[in-house]
C-alpha cells in the first residue's frame, strides 16, 4: 500500500515519516574524493556568524561540505550509477523529444500560476549548475534527415567533471557543482567571492540596483547583473529583482536598529535573513500550492514549525529538540548516514520544464486587458531586458499571477525549449537534453530508480500510466521493454497522487532531499537564532511571507492580492476588470490529463 493509500491522513503522515526515515537511513551516498581533503584548522571568525561566498566553513570539523565546486552525492547505491554510453542512443533521444515530450496543447495545471514556474526555475539556480558543458568533448546526436532541428547532428557539451577523479570502482565520474550545495540564495549573491563582490555596493551591506529599482544590466545582452544568469527569461528576472530589492529593505531596517554595524556586518545578516525567508517561503507556500495533499500541507509546514505549529512556536518556542515536534529550523544539525551534498538524483527529479507555458499574455494590473502576446522565445535571454524595460513591473508581476502554469506530463514540454537559442550561441532541445543527461551522469532509468528508492517496479505499460494513448506509445517508442524506459519519461507519464502537481517518483527524492538542506544547514538548525540573525533579522524571517514580500516592494498590487491565500495558485481579476481573465478555479484537482 502507498503512503497515499492509507484512510486518514494521521496514517499517512506517519507513513511519510517512515519512509523518509528509510530514505535517510538507505538512500543518502558519497562517493571517495567528491571533495578535497583539506588539514584541520581553525575557522576563521567571520565563518563562525555567517555564511561564506564559496560555501566552506558551513560545518565547522569538514570546512569543504557543501562547498562550490565540490562534487554531487547519490540517493541510488553508487553500483547502480554507471554511465548507460551503450544505451545513450536507445532510444533515440530525439525521437522521445518528438514522439512523447514535445507538447501538442497547453495542458494547464490549473492549481499553480505561472509564478509558481519561475520559482522553481530561481531556486534551482541557487541549488545546482553543472557548468555550460564542455565544448571540445561533443556529444554527436544524428538526426534524421527530415528533422527540423536547425543542425545537424545536434551537438550536446559533455558534462565537466570533478577535476581530481578517485578511481572509479565501477561507479559513474563524479561531477561537480558550480554553485554551493547549500539553500544559501547564491542565485541572488554569487557562489564565491568575484562574483559576491559584483553584486554588492559596499555601502550600508546593500547590493547594487539602479535608480529604477531594477537590476544593472550585464555584460551579456538581455541579462541583468546578478549572482546567478544561466538561463535568463522574464521570471526569474523578476524574482531576482524582488530579492534584490528585500535584501536593501532588510539593510535599512538592520541599520536603523543597530546604527552601529558595519557594511560587511550589515551584508552578512541581511544575507542570512534572505536565504531564510526564500528557504521559508519555498516550503510552506511554494510546496504546499504544488502538493495540495491534506497531508503535504500538514507535513511541509510541520518541517518549518513543527507539528505543535506556528501559533505555539512564536508564543512559546522550541520544546527541546524533537523536529517533529518543533520542526527541524532551530533543532540541532545532523548529516544522517552520508556527509551533506546535492545529488545527481535531485537534480534530476527536479527537471519540470512544463511548467513553462509557450504563450504569454501580458496584461494590465489595472484592467485586466490584453497589452501584448508573445512566445516565450521573445521574452528570454538576450531579448530579456529589452522586453522587461517595455513594461512596468506591477503588470508583468500581474501577467505572471493570472496564468496558469503547464501540467508536468508528457506531451506538454515546451517547444520554445525544444529548439532554444542560448546566450552563448548553443542551440538546444531540452528535452533531448534531459534524457541525455541522465543516462550521461548514470541516473538509473525508471524501474532501477523506483526500486533503488523502495518503489515497486512497473509491471507493464499499462501498469505504468492509466492514459491507454500513452501506455501505447511508450511501449512502442521503447520496443516493448518496460525496464528499459527513462526516468524523465516515466515520471511524467504517472498519474500522480490526488493534488499533487509531479509523481510520486519524483516526490520520494523531495522528501527526503528537502528536510536534508535543512537539517545539514548550521544556519537552518542550530545558528537559527537571534544571536546569529539579530532579534530584527530573526523577527523579519519568521513573520514575512511571499505577499509580505510583493506588498513591500510593489505596493499597487495591494488591489489585486490582498485577499488571495496562495500567491503560487492563479490571482482573481482585478477589481475593476470588464474583461476577466480565463483560467481554471484554483482548487485541487486531480492530475490533468487523468481527469478526477
Amino acid at each position: 500500500m502507498q503512503w497515499y493509500e492509507f484512510p486518514s491522513v494521521v496514517l499517512q503522515l506517519a507513513n511519510l515519516s517512515k519512509l523518509r526515515d528509510e530514505l535517510r537511513e538507505k538512500n543518502l551516498f558519497e562517493a571517495e574524493g567528491i571533495r578535497p581533503k583539506v588539514e584541520a584548522a581553525e575557522p576563521p571568525p567571520e565563518a563562525l556568524r555567517a555564511r561564506t561566498p564559496d560555501g566552506t566553513w558551513n560545518d565547522l570539523s569538514d570546512p569543504q561540505m557543501g562547498a562550490k565546486g565540490t562534487g554531487f552525492g547519490r540517493n541510488v547505491p553508487l553500483s547502480m550509477t554507471k554511465p548507460d554510453t551503450k544505451r545513450l542512443l536507445d532510444p533515440h533521444p530525439r525521437d522521445i523529444s518528438v514522439k512523447l515530450m514535445a507538447r501538442d496543447s497547453f495542458k494547464p495545471a490549473g492549481i499553480i500560476n505561472s509564478l509558481a514556474a519561475a520559482w522553481l526555475q530561481f531556486e534551482n539556480h541557487n541549488w545546482f549548475f553543472h557548468g555550460t558543458g564542455i565544448a571540445q568533448e561533443p556529444i554527436e546526436i544524428p538526426l534524421r534527415d527530415d528533422d527540423d532541428f536547425p543542425e545537424h547532428p545536434m551537438v550536446i557539451r559533455r558534462t565537466p567533471l570533478l577535476p581530481v577523479q578517485p578511481p572509479s570502482n565501477g561507479h559513474a565520474p563524479i561531477y561537480q557543482n558550480q554553485e554551493t550545495h547549500w539553500w544559501d540564495a547564491s542565485q541572488i549573491y554569487g557562489s564565491g567571492p568575484e562574483k559576491q563582490a559584483a553584486v554588492r555596493t559596499f555601502v550600508d551591506g546593500k547590493v547594487k540596483l539602479g535608480d529604477d529599482l531594477r537590476l544593472p544590466k550585464s555584460d551579456e545582452p538581455g541579462i541583468d547583473l546578478t549572482g546567478m544568469m544561466e538561463n535568463w527569461w522574464v521570471g526569474v528576472g523578476l524574482l531576482h529583482t524582488l530579492f534584490a530589492r528585500e535584501h536593501n529593505a532588510v539593510c535599512d531596517a538592520l541599520k536603523k536598529a543597530y546604527p552601529e554595524l558595519t557594511d560587511q556586518r550589515l551584508f552578512e545578516i541581511a544575507w542570512l535573513v534572505t536565504a531564510a525567508l526564500i528557504a521559508k517561503i519555498h516550503t510552506v507556500e511554494w510546496t504546499t500550492c504544488v502538493l495540495r495533499h491534506p497531508a503535504l500541507q500538514i507535513g511541509m509546514n510541520a518541517n518549518w514549525y513543527g507539528a505543535l505549529g506556528e501559533t505555539f512556536k512564536d508564543r512559546i518556542g522550541r520544546v527541546g529538540s524533537n523536529e517533529a515536534l518543533s520542526g527541524i529550523i532551530g533543532s540541532p544539525t545532523d548529516h544522517h548516514s552520508a556527509p551533506f551534498s546535492l545529488t545527481e538524483e535531485f537534480t534530476s527529479v527536479y527537471r519540470m520544464h512544463p511548467l513553462i507555458p509557450d504563450d504569454w499574455e501580458f496584461r494590465s494590473l489595472a484592467s485586466g486587458e490584453l497589452i501584448e502576446k508573445k512566445y516565450f522565445t521573445d521574452i528570454q535571454g538576450k531579448y530579456t531586458r529589452d522586453f522587461m524595460d517595455k513594461y512596468e513591473m506591477g503588470d508583468m508581476w500581474y501577467t505572471f499571477g493570472v496564468a496558469s502554469a503547464g501540467a508536468v506530463c508528457l506531451h506538454n514540454y515546451p517547444n520554445a525549449l525544444r529548439n532554444l537559442t542560448r546566450v552563448d550561441g548553443q542551440i538546444t532541445d531540452l528535452a533531448t537534453l534531459d534524457i541525455v543527461r541522465d543516462r550521461e551522469r548514470g541516473v538509473p532509468r525508471y524501474n532501477d530508480f523506483r526500486e533503488a528508492i523502495h518503489m515497486p517496479r512497473r509491471k507493464s505499460f499499462d501498469d505504468l500510466t492509466p492514459n491507454k494513448q500513452w501506455a501505447k506509445e511508450i511501449a512502442e517508442l521503447y520496443k516493448g521493454d518496460i525496464d528499459s524506459v527513462d526516468l524523465q519519461v516515466g515520471m511524467y507519464a504517472e498519474k500522480p497522487p490526488k493534488g499533487f502537481g509531479f509523481s510520486d517518483t519524483a516526490f520520494r527524492i523531495f522528501i527526503l532531499m528537502a528536510s536534508r538542506r535543512f537539517k545539514s544547514d548550521r544556519f537552518f538548525t542550530k545558528d537559527f537564532r537571534p544571536e546569529i540573525y539579530t532579534k530584527v533579522g530573526f523577527d523579519w524571517v519568521n513573520n514575512t511571507s511571499m505577499k509580505d514580500v510583493l506588498l513591500r516592494h510593489y505596493p499597487e498590487l495591494s488591489p489585486q492580492i490582498k485577499d488571495v491565500e496562495r500567491i503560487f495558485a492563479p490571482w482573481g481579476d482585478p477589481p475593476s476588470s470588464k474583461n476577466p481573465v480565463t483560467r481554471l478555479a484554483d482548487t485541487v484537482k486531480a492530475y490533468m490529463p487523468f481527469g478526477d
